[in-house]
């Protein structure tokens, strides 16, 4: 039987002595869905600050989530005393200089996916880390759902036998609208930055390795970013995987897992967004199976990760090497397509 996640209240009993106070940096789309909405979940976090580039643009959020103070910029945020933990939101160029900055004046770091710019960038941020005793965490949400953790747990007990092979796709339509970052080369737009990262942090959270690249199919656009992207991944215990990402017209959040043993299978239909509704479905030893798991959003699991881990000294999955890893990853895939970054 599929182990059952536990409930949102059980996940989230342990609460803190004191509140955890975040700084937000900007004013972006996934505000809400990845903090703020979880955060009114709580009684342990204050959404305390924000700013964002474009004047005006932050109050609407501060009013409708009862954020206290709205500033006129990112250093005024990360200048501000009372704030624990910075959360950063911003396009991809800009993680490493302001996840630096907020380290450096002693703030722990919850800081979007793609981590940084390059395996490069995502050092250099992990040793301001260390050089200030704070810590930065990847948000790659969907890793703290109970789907996940179950796709692992099953994995490990031998349920589909020897891993042999894994295919992990993430096709999603980015709009073509100006100043779209995921659309810009330079500001680490492109399918395998936005999309992609998650298929292979999948496989490599699974597998617990370091793949080396073998194949790459890369559909470019003119502007120099690219548009889908189709690669091979073989990995030390012989797992070959399949990343697929396409950003083209057509898609609307499609992402499916398979885990294919020498038992069986299991395909994880929307592990990406399960709250969102998902299927697992499975065939092991010629018996088929099709169910889902209970839980809430991938964002309060992710949210009550990190106020638990902060509150403890625990290790997160998403820290430390890990994105350093991903981006490697990334890097060794652009390399292989001859794409310079």
């Amino acid at each position: 039987m599929p182990l059952l996640p536990p409930t949102l209240e059980q996940s989230f009993s342990r609460r803190r002595q004191t509140v955890l106070r975040i700084g937000i940096l900007g004013a972006s789309r996934i505000v809400p869905w990845a903090l703020a909405e979880p955060a009114a979940r709580r009684d342990d976090i204050r959404l305390l600050a924000i700013a964002a580039r474009r004047a005006g643009s932050a109050q609407p959020l501060a009013s409708q989530y009862g954020i206290e103070r709205v500033y006129d910029s990112y250093d005024d945020v990360i200048a501000d005393p009372d704030i624990d933990l910075i959360y950063n939101p911003l396009p991809p160029h800009l993680h490493a200089e302001w996840s630096i900055k907020a380290l450096d004046a002693g703030k722990h770091v919850l800081c979007e996916k793609p981590f940084a710019m390059n395996a490069d960038e995502a050092r250099r941020m992990n040793e301001a880390a260390k050089r200030s005793g704070r810590r930065i965490i990847e948000a790659f949400h969907d890793r703290y759902h109970p789907v996940f953790l179950h796709l692992q747990q099953q994995v490990n007990a031998g349920r589909v036998g020897k891993v042999r092979n894994l295919d992990a796709i993430f096709n999603h339509t980015i709009p073509r609208i100006e100043g779209e970052f995921r659309r810009i080369a330079s500001m680490g737009g492109g399918a395998l930055m936005d999309l992609g990262c998650y298929p292979i942090h999948w496989c490599r959270s699974l597998t617990g390795e370091e793949p080396t690249v073998t194949d790459v199919d890369a559909v470019l656009d003119p502007a120099g970013y690219d548009e889908e992207v189709v690669a091979t991944l073989r990995f030390p215990s012989d797992v070959e995987a399949r990343i697929e990402c396409r950003m083209t017209d057509g898609w609307q959040y499609y992402a499916r897992f398979t885990i294919e043993g020498d038992r069986g299978t299991i395909i994880a239909e929307n592990s990406l967004l399960p709250h969102r509704g998902h299927t697992i479905i499975e065939t092991v030893d010629g018996i088929p199976r099709q169910y889902t798991i209970g839980g809430g959003t991938t964002f309060d699991y992710q949210l009550a990760a990190v106020v638990s881990a902060l509150a403890e000294g625990s290790a997160l999955p998403t820290e430390g090497t890990d994105p350093v890893g991903n981006m490697a990853t990334i890097d060794a895939i652009y390399a292989q397509a001859s794409l310079a970054r």
